[in-house]
């Protein structure tokens, strides 16, 4: 027998990510547009991520709120996720997806760092992030902004659901980038300090947050230095605040009911008494 033969039969089905149904999918829109169907639409979130380079370190913003279509499912998401000590991503996309996109590869960025007992550089976390991405092929739907602080200095990177990535001085993602990039591309300077920064980052998320209506509640902010420090925020901007328009209701006493509205005629409390008698003993299979 051959090298080229293994004891394997060709009926099996061959290890790794399995497309069988996508051309399930393919196949059942085919048969519903020539029969004039409906069919029901995939969810997907709105988003503003942003992220941008300042003279001593990174600052990484997003949006808190997550969509299940037109309906508003969370309206304090947290979209900012730790990597490693200095190294943090914000995610667009499908909310499980970039969890646990995020999750596996600071796992692996840990036991690297106990391997070679040396700070993760943000390169390695691009690196593994756009590999695994571009192992599914897109299927995943994460659009991830990437920032950090390592020996080379401060990183930003956008990184696209397929495994393609850019380093840039700014970046944005989601569905309200548009607005944050217009906001970026007209205020932001090479040698920006970090309230500066902080603002401006605040500024192009409040532009997705008011330009699309996939992003919106607060804004999440992630200051990352050179020295090592970082300082995440949530709610550092809320805009809109509900707290002042219901306190301008009138609202009647009449609608308020007080305690004892409602007669009690009776109470009664019976203890429940369980003893051995009343336990039921089976023995466990072999």
């Amino acid at each position: 027998m051959s090298e080229f033969h293994g004891n394997s039969s060709l009926d099996e089905a061959p290890p790794g990510f399995s497309f069988d149904n996508c051309h399930r999918n393919a196949m059942i829109e085919q048969v519903a547009a020539k029969s004039n169907s409906v069919l029901p639409t995939a969810t997907k979130t709105g988003t503003t991520i942003v992220g941008m380079v300042y003279k001593d370190g990174v600052v990484l913003g997003a949006d808190t709120r997550a969509t299940g279509g037109t309906e508003v499912c969370d309206k304090n998401c947290e979209k900012i996720h730790y990597m490693a000590d200095n190294i943090y991503c914000c995610g667009a996309g499908t909310a499980a997806d970039t969890e646990k996109t995020t999750e596996m590869i600071s796992s692996q960025l840990e036991l690297l760092r106990m391997n070679t007992k040396s700070p993760s550089r943000v390169v390695t976390a691009c690196t593994l992030l756009k590999r695994m991405l571009f192992r599914y092929q897109g299927h995943i739907s994460a659009a991830l902004v990437l920032g950090g602080c390592d020996v080379s200095g401060p990183h930003v990177y956008q990184i696209y659901p397929h495994g393609s990535t850019g380093k840039l001085p700014y970046t944005t993602m989601g569905s309200g980038s548009l607005a944050a990039m217009s906001v970026f591309e007209t205020e932001w300077r090479d040698d920006m300090s970090e309230s500066e920064a902080v603002e401006l980052v605040k500024k192009s998320i409040l532009a997705g947050i008011f330009n699309d209506l996939g992003s919106g509640s607060s804004c999440d902010t992630c200051v990352i230095r050179m020295d090592g420090t970082t300082e995440v925020t949530r709610g550092a901007v809320a805009p809109n605040p509900v707290a002042p328009l219901r306190a301008a209701i009138n609202r009647s006493s009449k609608l308020n009911i007080g305690k004892g509205t409602t007669p009690v005629l009776s109470t009664t409390f019976t203890p429940a008494r369980v003893t051995l008698a009343d336990v039921t003993v089976t023995e466990m299979e072999q």
